[in-house]
């Protein structure tokens, strides 16, 4: 069995690949647009699995959120506490995923980009509900398999999609085990888990023929995005799918 991939030694790498382009920077704004909706109304504790390098919690923390940022690899979690230094109600945990003991505690729950990277994400998201409390809502995002082949059809990488999208040596920033929204989602109903929303993210960026459009027209691909990313079948075809669950019962 494969390991769970960790990003040790390559936060910087990582902060640069994700947040320095118009990808990574799209990602989280419409993150936050898709979860804005669904927060807690009071300043009720958050707990996000998979931090990475702190974006997310320093959006949940600016918003007045006592978060509680959690990652498995020791250099990512520095660059999120450098980030988030001063902010009083940040926490910080060198923790994987299946080592929390606390799940249960929180109301709602924030773990973005984290699945792909694991051995067994499905059992990952069963781990998860099983130590979510009752009512509790889980922001889930995740690299999108369906798109994945859209986009490397696009561009013409027949063979690669042929050998299903592996290649002889894995690529450290390139999600290992992409993800099929449908597979999820019947797998997360399936545990009880009820779907509130679901949202694709990068619907339209990622195939833009004129790339120097996702820079210099940023803005109306944003709004664009924000318009479509809810509605079929646009949303099937975001490079990264979200969805916002509640455990019921």
């Amino acid at each position: 069995m494969s390991a769970d991939h960790h990003f040790d030694g390559l936060a910087g790498k990582f902060s640069r690949n994700i947040y320095g382009t118009t990808k990574g920077r799209l990602r989280h704004e419409l993150l936050c647009h898709a979860m804005a909706p669904w927060l807690p109304a009071s300043p009720t504790p958050i707990l996000e699995l998979g931090c990475g390098t702190g974006e997310m919690g320093l959006y949940l923390a600016n918003a007045g959120y006592p978060v509680t940022l959690t990652d498995a690899s020791v250099d990512v979690l520095e660059n999120a506490q450098a980030l988030l230094t001063g902010k009083d109600n940040a926490t910080f945990r060198h923790q994987p995923m299946l080592d929390i003991d606390d799940i249960h505690a929180f109301r709602f729950i924030v773990c973005h980009a984290v699945l792909e990277w694991l051995a067994t994400p499905l059992d990952a998201l069963s781990h998860l509900y099983s130590k979510m409390q009752p009512g509790a809502q889980l922001s889930l995002s995740f690299f999108n398999r369906d798109a994945a082949v859209f986009n490397n059809a696009v561009y013409g990488n027949f063979d690669y999609i042929a050998r299903g999208m592996k290649v002889k040596k894995q690529v450290r920033l390139n999600p290992k085990q992409p993800l099929a929204p449908a597979e999820i989602i019947a797998h997360c109903e399936k545990l009880g888990f009820r779907v509130q929303a679901k949202t694709g993210i990068r619907c339209f960026h990622d195939y833009l023929r004129d790339r120097s459009m996702q820079e210099n027209r940023y803005d109306e691909v944003l709004a664009l995005e924000k318009q479509y990313g809810g509605q079929a079948p646009y949303c099937w075809l975001g490079r990264y799918f979200h969805l916002i669950l509640q455990k019921d019962g």
